[in-house]
């Protein structure tokens, strides 16, 4: 399974501690060389989730009609 594969069924909210913590581990100083670049990696991978998810609920906001219901998306 792929890191984004793994990461799919994450809320924004998940995502979001999750990228916090690395960026915390990553500011830290106490890793190789080999774990920085792992954490990276899984923190672009959530950065992107957080991104899609942003996106989607931008979405679903603009696609609020004036009466307050929700019109399908395109």
């Amino acid at each position: 399974m792929s890191d984004d594969a793994a990461h799919t069924d994450l809320t924004f909210e998940q995502a979001f501690a999750q990228l916090e913590e690395i960026v915390a581990r990553l500011e830290s100083g106490d890793l190789t060389l080999e774990e920085s670049v792992t954490l990276y990696e899984q923190g672009q991978t959530l950065a992107r989730l957080c991104g899609t998810l942003l996106d989607t609920a931008e979405l679903r906001v603009q696609q609020i009609s004036d009466d307050g219901t929700l019109s399908p998306l395109a």
